[in-house]
């Protein structure tokens, strides 16, 4: 496998965590980063630094104890808003900035903000080359082929994009208009690497290790980055990167395992948000890792479980001693 760098920092392989909104907090990067992904990305955070004091931004913003490199997303259309929140993330810890044009959520692209800014290429280079000269880090851009199927203009963009100084691309295989519907396309997207000499990473669909190797051979990309499927299953980046380095299946771990992992990053969401919040924000966790066991029926009771103490004393009780 090849290593590639962003800037200054190398990437040890190519099996990186895509950045969800709701799902990649701090918690979750450090999981995923300890079984095995190269790389991730925090939540996508707005450029609007009236909104820095919200418990939602201050959470976003924390990387206490995460390992590097830091890399921090932010969203927005106005070039000069989104390169003082890249200097402002940047004085509180990242290492590399992304700049999101990828979300295709319909509460993002109102704001003529994520994927939607993919109509205005003249904007696009507005924005990035503002942001690429306000800061002395990497910047990266995480984006889609286009707006809709007649406007897949993903090769002009990343030629926009290596030229205002952008370090590394990273390519959702849809277009805003799909949002998640329908099969990712990785066409462009080989179209893409061939056009440019920075390191382009591809990402939509990768949910096997076979899926994985099958777009790296089709695109050449450097890198691909895993999002949906690492829910619930943070070892499919060990599981990717070993089989792209020998050719074997790693087997799927077994429920203590599972439940046992479960319960530490339970604690550490708990932790982390406090219990009150703490709870709630793990529940969409314990569905995920839950569905990969044979106690997947036990989720409902989980469900109705509103305090952090009886969560974490349930899952402790019920579910890891009837596996271990």
């Amino acid at each position: 496998m090849k290593k590639f760098s962003i800037g200054p920092y190398s990437i040890e392989h190519p099996v990186m965590l895509a950045p969800m909104a709701g799902v990649t907090d701090r918690p979750f990067r450090q999981l995923c980063k300890k079984l095995g992904a190269s790389y991730a990305v925090s939540e996508m955070l707005s450029c609007d630094l009236s909104l820095l004091k919200t418990a939602k931004t201050q959470y976003r913003m924390n990387h206490d104890g995460e390992p590097g490199p830091i890399a921090v997303q932010i969203a927005g259309s106005d070039p000069e808003q989104l390169a003082e929140a890249a200097i402002f993330n940047v004085e509180n810890g990242a290492q590399i900035i992304d700049i999101n044009m990828g979300c295709p959520q319909k509460k993002v692209a109102k704001k003529q903000c994520g994927s939607a800014l993919l109509a205005y290429p003249a904007l696009i280079e507005k924005i990035l080359r503002t942001v690429v000269e306000a800061v002395n880090v990497p910047v990266t851009l995480k984006t889609r082929l286009g707006v809709d199927d007649d406007n897949k203009n993903i090769t002009s963009i990343a030629q926009i994009a290596e030229q205002a100084g952008i370090k590394a691309l990273f390519i959702h295989g849809r277009t805003k208009t799909q949002k998640y519907q329908g099969d990712a396309s990785y066409d462009l997207i080989a179209e893409v690497k061939q056009s440019i000499n920075i390191p382009v990473i591809a990402n939509g669909d990768i949910e096997t290790p076979q899926k994985a190797l099958k777009v790296l051979e089709k695109t050449q990309c450097d890198g691909i980055m895993i999002g949906r499927a690492a829910q619930g299953n943070p070892w499919i980046f060990q599981q990717i990167k070993t089989f792209l380095e020998t050719g074997r299946i790693i087997d799927r771990p077994k429920d203590e395992e599972i439940l046992t992992v479960m319960s530490r990053h339970i604690a550490n969401l708990h932790d982390f948000y406090g219990p009150d919040r703490g709870y709630r924000m793990a529940r969409k966790h314990i569905k995920w890792f839950l569905a990969n066991t044979e106690l997947n029926h036990m989720a409902r009771q989980l469900m109705q479980i509103n305090n952090a103490e009886e969560q974490m004393k349930f899952i402790n009780l019920h579910l890891i001693k009837q596996v271990a």
